[in-house]
């Protein structure tokens, strides 16, 4: 049963001026998240469509960024580079308190663009 879905968008221009600030990225993503948008040579891409997954979370959770931070949702991604999120401290308890069991995450990018889409499930 899906119990939540959010969808994000963000112009990536925004992000590729603030990567070089250490102040925002350490604020917004977690040692693994800025280790994997350096060692991308999309790194601007990378940090918007994470940027824009992190805020689907937030709101397929129904809170927005209320109760946690942005360093309680983590993407990560696999040897083939599928994304995934996982969940730490408040925004897991929101999550655990939905009943949502298992979360699935889409994002892409185009010159201008990122986007993400995520589908928030548990059980009935």
């Amino acid at each position: 049963m899906i119990k939540g879905i959010g969808t994000d968008i963000i112009e990536i221009n925004r992000l590729s001026e603030l990567i070089s600030n250490i102040k925002f990225m350490t604020k917004y993503y977690t040692e693994e998240e800025i280790r994997y948008i350096y060692e991308r040579s999309n790194n601007a891409e990378s940090a918007a469509a994470m940027f824009a997954a992190k805020e689907s979370m937030a709101k397929a959770l129904g809170t927005g960024f209320v109760g946690f931070g942005p360093h309680d949702v983590e993407i990560k991604h696999d040897d083939n580079g599928k994304p995934s999120i996982v969940l730490h401290e408040k925004a897991k308890l929101i999550a655990e308190r939905h009943g949502i069991i298992n979360i699935q995450l889409s994002m892409s990018h185009c010159r201008q663009y990122a986007t993400a889409y995520v589908t928030a499930e548990g059980e009935d």
